[in-house]
């Protein structure tokens, strides 16, 4: 009997239509003894997939050691996101890795937009000085008619889109890969980045994690984006220069951040973003509702159960040119 790791804390021994779908299929369910361990610890995880055929992942380091200490044939990613994966590792190796698309991107816009209002309302400033007995009321610019601009516009830039128009926002856009349709019919404005950075009023980042946009927001694109303006990540920790970001917070040429993703996560007790007012944070959860918890277990799931069964799973798989010849051995 195949078996499969489960290894998202939120899955971990609950029952739900991801094992409905892996056990029907024959698979043995089993979870690992610790989670936090084999988040942070690589050699946790290769002793955790000892006699184990798939993984199906959160955000654990799934590097070239871990791989090739294991007998996996596949990664599958609860989510869209892969950067811990070594996918070059994986290809030579024939794993493949597999990943969730259309699953969470609501989850995400919904994120995106509660992050900027915190952030532009003052909060949580303002829960907290209520809680310790200060009754201040600044007034702060209203949202509605501010621009603003979204760094990459696939499934969740779009996802943003009307929720932001919704809301009295202008939108711009920078994307060389985005979508004419849908630029055409939703009225966003496309522009350069560094055109961005010089017009919006927030900057939100939804670009993907690669060597391109490692540390895209750094102290020089800091300096091009305008006085009192707001950063929202809710993509990946790696483009973010984070001490550069905390500068930027405390000199008060930014006005704040909320931000759902960060370099080393959990988040170290000693960032400079937890020395600085006006940084609203999340612990990584901007795909996860109710409903997005279900639908990416349950695509994930169903990749495995597809490659194991002789299926290939359109596209879901990252490493596609491992296509031709692969098997479950």
């Amino acid at each position: 009997m195949p078996r499969v790791m489960v290894f998202p804390f939120m899955l971990k021994n609950q029952p739900g239509p991801y094992r409905d779908i892996l056990e029907r299929a024959g698979f043995e369910v089993v979870y690992p003894q610790d989670n936090s361990a084999v988040l942070a610890n690589p050699e946790a995880l290769v002793a955790e997939l000892q006699g184990i055929d798939a993984a199906l992942a959160g955000m654990e380091p799934f590097n070239a050691r871990v791989l090739a200490g294991s007998q996996l044939r596949v990664v599958s990613r609860m989510g869209v996101g892969y950067d811990a994966v070594d996918v070059p590792s994986a290809s030579e190796l024939g794993v493949a890795v597999c990943i969730a698309p259309g699953t969470n991107q609501d989850s995400v816009a919904e994120q995106t937009i509660a992050l900027m209002f915190g952030v532009a309302r003052g909060f949580p400033g303002r829960d907290q000085e209520v809680r310790s007995g200060q009754w201040k009321r600044q007034s702060l610019p209203r949202l509605a008619g501010r621009t603003l601009g979204l760094v990459g516009l696939g499934r969740i830039g779009r996802a943003v889109v009307p929720r932001a128009v919704g809301l009295g926002l202008k939108v711009i856009a920078c994307d060389p890969c985005a979508d004419p349709e849908f630029v055409r019919q939703s009225g966003v404005r496309l522009v350069s980045f560094d055109e961005l950075l010089a017009e919006a009023d927030i900057v939100s980042l939804h670009a993907p994690a690669c060597a391109e946009t490692n540390d895209l927001i750094n102290r020089d694109t800091l300096a091009r984006m305008k006085r009192g303006s707001i950063l929202i990540n809710t993509a990946r920790g790696n483009l973010v220069d984070e001490d550069a970001l905390a500068e930027a917070i405390a000199s008060g040429h930014l006005f704040g951040a909320g931000l759902d993703a960060f370099k080393i996560e959990p988040l170290p007790l000693d960032s400079p973003l937890l020395k600085v007012d006006r940084v609203l944070l999340a612990p990584h959860m901007g795909g996860l509702d109710l409903e997005s918890e279900v639908a990416m277990s349950s695509l994930a799931a169903q990749c495995i159960v597809d490659l194991h069964e002789g299926r290939w799973p359109e596209g879901c798989v990252v490493n596609e040119q491992i296509r031709s010849g692969w098997q479950w051995r």
